[in-house]
């Protein structure tokens, strides 16, 4: 039976404007999450993107979504 592989990711920016990464990679009903910034990794089967965040934030201070729509500077 094929497993379902895939990988996403969840990315924030910290105040000074720097992105941070998580990715929650997803082999049968197992979800690993890693950061691509300091290294940290964890195994998660429930709320693997909610795990992602909070490590963003309090990690990183990463709490700006770059999907956001973006306000013009004035």
């Amino acid at each position: 039976m094929p497993r379902d592989n895939s990988t996403s990711k969840v990315s924030r920016w910290d105040g000074h404007g720097r992105e941070h990464v998580v990715r929650v990679r997803r082999t049968g009903v197992q979800r690993t999450i890693s950061c691509d910034t300091c290294g940290w990794r964890r195994n998660a089967q429930f709320l693997p993107w909610l795990k992602a965040e909070e490590h963003l934030a309090e990690a990183h201070q990463a709490t700006v979504d770059p999907s956001a729509t973006r306000q013009p500077s004035r």
